[in-house]
């Protein structure tokens, strides 16, 4: 115990200091002007509730047999354990409060509805990483796509002023081993299958 009692400390500063840069990221974000793009984040933002884009991209992957059926069914299991990671565990664990998009100045053109769920760790992003590493782990070429998709749904929560960019960090982090447990599992099955 004396060991952590040392740490603790520095442990304390870290956070301290991380959570610093976290608010400076988010302010800067806020304060810096960008019309050309608020439409189409806020846009993109609110069509990846409930992960709407992600289910639109399976369906049009279960049209086509092979693979692509299987980087669908891939790609939903991923999201389906992300979010409950994120939203049932994550959340009631963390219990961030959600910014305050008033007093950060977020301009008002950028809004989309603020969740009640708490902030950390972003469900939104968790699930697009999710499923972009689950389809990606069947259709190697559908990486770049779908990860510059979960990247711009990232974005797009700061950007709306509904997370904090470290919420979104994690949410990337939390979806992409998401998406990788997953897609190891179905590797594992498939081979008991002698598929």
């Amino acid at each position: 115990m004396k060991v952590l009692d040392r740490w603790a400390p520095a442990g304390r500063r870290v956070v301290a200091d991380l959570s610093a840069v976290d608010l400076a990221v988010y302010a800067a974000v806020a304060a810096t002007p960008t019309p050309a793009l608020d439409e189409g984040l806020r846009r993109l933002s609110t069509a990846a509730d409930n992960s709407k884009l992600s289910v639109a991209v399976a369906c049009g992957l279960a049209l086509v047999p092979g693979a692509s059926r299987r980087a669908a069914l891939v790609g939903l299991g991923s999201v389906a354990v992300a979010s409950a990671a994120a939203n049932l565990a994550g959340k009631s664990l963390a219990r961030r409060t959600r910014p305050d998009r008033v007093a950060g100045k977020v301009p008002q053109a950028r809004h989309v509805p603020m969740p009640e769920s708490a902030s950390f760790p972003s469900g939104h992003t968790a699930s697009a990483f999710a499923f972009a590493t689950g389809v990606a782990s069947q259709l190697p070429w559908a990486a770049a796509p779908l990860g510059l998709l979960a990247a711009s749904v990232g974005y797009s929560r700061v950007h709306t002023g509904v997370h904090y960019p470290g919420d979104v960090v994690a949410g990337a982090l939390l979806g992409t081993v998401a998406g990788s447990v997953v897609a190891g599992a179905g590797r594992r099955l498939a081979a008991r299958q002698g598929r």
